[in-house]
């Protein structure tokens, strides 16, 4: 009987992998890699093979029953599957219902943890996601649920967290919006692209500035959208790099960091 290890590869930069993830790599007999995972990522398993499993929003994407079953097959028949998804494996990344599936048809299953994105995008801006003068914690949510409704963003501005939204780019005029309603429009608010890659872009701003903000500078998926006090934080770290077009402002903090 072989296994399915579910590995998280974190957000693009493989120097962030752990090095339980680069064990489990070396030994896999088989990767099911989804789109956003590094695809240099193969060369740490040398004896893999790998099949790309992608799924990205408005894009033609593998059905998940399709993958479960391929996890299945290739462990039935006494293989190492590991299964390569961006980021944090337990975060958004349909990680219960594999994990329910395959424990379920007797196969072996392992967690290997990743990076999130969320996290990655906070180093890079020099910020801490939970700055005790600022906030009492994070709140990752994601803005792409299911069944296509929205997150409770009055509940969840209530929290006075720092709040870490995934998968929000494609909504972030309603988004912006709706936490207009809930949070001062100073309130400092960031987005960053391929957070840890050599594409990565940052964006400061404030709350009443990001949809304006992010179109100006084109930014887009993949992408997390950074809410709280907390932002405020990142300024000084960024500031040595602001392009001369955007200027980070006391008041309205808005600035491009590519």
């Amino acid at each position: 009987m072989g296994k399915v290890t579910l590995l998280g590869a974190g957000p693009g930069d493989l120097e962030l992998l752990t090095l339980r993830a680069a064990r489990c790599l070396a030994e896999a007999d088989v990767l099911l890699m989804d789109e956003l995972v590094n695809p240099d990522i193969v060369a740490l398993a040398p004896r893999a093979r790998a099949i790309k499993v992608g799924k990205r929003g408005g894009c033609k994407s593998t059905p998940q029953d399709f993958i479960l079953r391929l996890m299945r097959r290739y462990a039935l028949r006494g293989q190492h599957v590991v299964r390569v998804k961006g980021g944090e494996v337990l975060l958004f990344g349909r990680a219960g219902e594999e994990i329910d599936y395959l424990r379920r048809h007797g196969v072996a299953v392992e967690i290997v943890n990743g990076i999130s994105s969320a996290l990655a995008a906070a180093a890079s801006l020099g910020m801490s996601l939970t700055h005790r003068q600022h906030c009492r914690g994070v709140t990752l949510v994601t803005a792409h649920a299911q069944d296509h409704s929205e997150p409770d963003w009055q509940a969840l501005a209530a929290t006075g967290t720092t709040l870490a939204i995934y998968m929000g780019m494609s909504r972030l005029g309603s988004l912006s919006r709706t936490l207009l309603r809930h949070l001062p429009g100073s309130t400092p608010a960031a987005v960053v692209q391929w957070a840890s890659t050599a594409q990565e872009r940052r964006l400061c701003t404030t709350l009443a500035g990001l949809e304006r903000d992010a179109a100006r500078a084109g930014m887009g998926s993949p992408a997390v959208i950074l809410v709280g006090s907390a932002v405020a934080e990142a300024v000084d770290a960024a500031m040595p790099t602001v392009r001369d077009d955007l200027t980070f402002r006391s008041a309205g903090r808005a600035g491009l960091l590519g």
